[in-house]
């Protein structure tokens, strides 16, 4: 099962409303267990893993055990259910971690082929496969998209110097690590405040990557981020979200159109984005996990609401305070995390430290 988790990660934020599944095949003839197939949900999400470790294994499956990270969907569509299609196989026990909250499967799946006489076993390393399920099990339960905040804060709690612009506060091995986290999700969202005080591109910066730069979100319901700004210039690269209201200005809305931007309807709420109505939104158009780099507004809000789901906080030793200045203090600091939240994850990268929480 350890296998299939590390496997299901490579299509993370790759497969669309479906979640990226692993499924391995292994044998044991005598001489212990070895793997005759593996799969993992295909890009853009079909078809599913386990018909692709089947016809890897071709007749090995036979006897087999199958170990499954999301119990195997029960429901017909143009292509049979994967339970039946390892029923069909003649496997002999599957193996999974997590049961699928889906109506149309939730256990079902899972007594389809206990009554066809295969061995069932649940639960196996759930609490880690259910981190690489986290967004579509989140858009199952809870109707929305799985959020995850990013900051970097210094050495004396502050994200930035109002008005200076983008501050270096984390090394390169850091910036390296934040372009990882952009290519595991569908989406990067920012506030217009960061918008225009950072001019950002918030695309995934790393050889080989480059492809995985994530849709592009930004809040601008008051149309205050310049048309010059790099993520309306670049739309027709990376596809860019502008949530604004229905009243936004028609000349402006042509022209983000113009560049290659798609407008995003949003409600508003005593003058502010209603966040969430906003991840519901985004989650019924296939967006299911959102990566926020805003500043300390946008943050605090998201925090206030009860709307982050994966907290990363990068820490780094320096003091970054100016005399005179206006600083931006961060709404949350590694002392509060760990009240709120549970410490899943802390790495060293250079000069900083990484440590990722979740709900």
């Amino acid at each position: 099962m350890a296998a299939a988790i590390r496997v299901a990660r490579h299509h993370e934020g790759l497969t669309g409303t479906n979640p990226s599944v692993a499924c391995v095949l292994a044998r044991d003839d005598g001489a212990g267990f070895y793997v005759v197939g593996s799969g993992i949900t295909a890009l853009g999400g079909r078809p599913h893993a386990e018909p692709i470790a089947l016809a890897e294994a071709g007749e090995l499956a036979k006897g087999a055990t199958a170990y499954v990270t999301l119990e195997p969907c029960a429901h017909h569509g143009r292509t049979p259910p994967c339970a039946q299609t390892l029923i069909d196989a003649g496997v002999a026990r599957v193996v999974t971690a997590v049961v699928d909250p889906d109506d149309r499967v939730n256990s079902l799946g899972h007594k389809m082929l206990s009554d066809a006489g295969i061995v069932i076993s649940t639960g196996c390393l759930a609490d880690e496969a259910t981190e690489g399920l986290a967004a579509y099990l989140n858009r199952k339960i809870n109707n929305r998209s799985y959020v995850t905040l990013k900051l970097a804060l210094s050495g004396d709690g502050y994200l930035g110097v109002k008005a200076k612009g983008q501050v270096a506060i984390t090394g390169p091995l850091a910036k390296s690590q934040t372009y990882l986290l952009r290519a595991r999700h569908h989406a990067i969202l920012v506030g217009a405040g960061t918008a225009v005080e950072d001019d950002p591109e918030l695309t995934c910066r790393l050889d080989g990557l480059e492809q995985r730069s994530p849709i592009r979100i930004i809040l601008d319901p008051n149309g205050c981020v310049p048309l010059t700004a790099k993520l309306f210039q670049t739309a027709k690269q990376t596809k860019t979200l502008v949530v604004v209201p229905n009243t936004m200005d028609h000349e402006r809305r042509k022209y983000l159109l113009d560049l290659g931007c798609e407008i995003f309807p949003c409600e508003m709420q005593n003058g502010k984005v209603a966040l969430p109505e906003l991840l519901e939104d985004l989650a019924s158009i296939g967006i299911l996990s959102v990566m926020v780099e805003g500043g300390a507004a946008l943050a605090k809000s998201l925090l206030d609401e009860n709307l982050v789901d994966e907290l990363v906080l990068f820490e780094n030793p320096k003091l970054i305070r100016v005399a005179n200045a206006e600083m931006i203090a961060s709404p949350i600091t590694s002392k509060i995390a760990g009240e709120k939240f549970q410490a899943k994850e802390s790495l060293i990268l250079g000069e900083d430290r990484m440590t990722r929480y979740t709900r």
